[in-house]
C-alpha cells in the first residue's frame, strides 16, 4: 500500500491522456481530486502517415536497396506528449513545493516518462506503477493504488 502525505500528486498517463490528481486528504485517509487533464488527439500511424516508406541505397555506386522502417508517427506524438507534460509538472513541482509524487502509466509511456522528467520531479517520485488507468474514475484509482 502506497502512503502519499497531504498535498502530494498523482500523475497518471497514457501518451494521449494525463491527469493530476492532488491528495486533500493525508497518508492514513488519501483523498485524490482532479487538479488537470490533459487530453491530445493522437490517431493511430496508419491515419496520420500516408506515404510508403523510403528506399536507400547501401553505399555509392552499388546496386543493392533496402526498404526503410515506415515513420512510427502515432509513437512520435506520444513522446512529444509525455515531454509536455513532464514540463507542466516541472512547473507545478517548483511552484508548488509539492512533497511527493505518484507515478502511474503503461510501461512504455512510463519510459518515455522517466526520460523527459527533469531531475527536480524525479527526485519527488516516492511511487512509480506500470498501469493504464487514465479511464478510470478517481475512486477506482484509489482503490488501485492505496488498497
Amino acid at each position: 500500500m502506497t502512503k502519499l502525505p497531504h498535498d502530494a500528486l498523482v500523475f497518471i498517463g497514457d501518451g494521449r491522456k494525463a491527469l493530476f490528481l492532488r491528495n486533500v486528504g493525508d497518508e492514513e485517509v488519501p483523498d485524490l481530486r482532479t487538479e488537470q487533464v490533459f487530453k491530445e488527439g493522437n490517431p493511430p500511424t496508419r491515419e496520420q502517415g500516408t506515404d510508403k516508406p523510403g528506399r536507400g541505397f547501401a553505399s555509392a555506386g552499388s546496386p543493392r536497396r533496402s526498404g526503410m522502417e515506415e515513420t512510427d508517427w502515432h509513437h512520435l506524438e506520444e513522446q512529444r506528449f509525455a515531454e509536455r507534460v513532464a514540463a507542466v509538472l516541472e512547473e507545478v513541482v517548483r511552484r508548488r513545493h509539492v512533497p511527493a509524487i505518484l507515478v502511474a502509466a503503461p510501461p512504455k509511456t512510463l519510459a518515455e516518462l522517466r526520460r523527459a522528467f527533469h531531475a527536480d520531479v524525479k527526485a519527488k517520485i516516492v511511487a512509480e506503477l506500470d498501469k493504464d488507468l487514465t479511464n478510470e474514475p478517481v475512486d477506482r484509482i484509489e482503490a488501485h493504488l492505496f488498497h
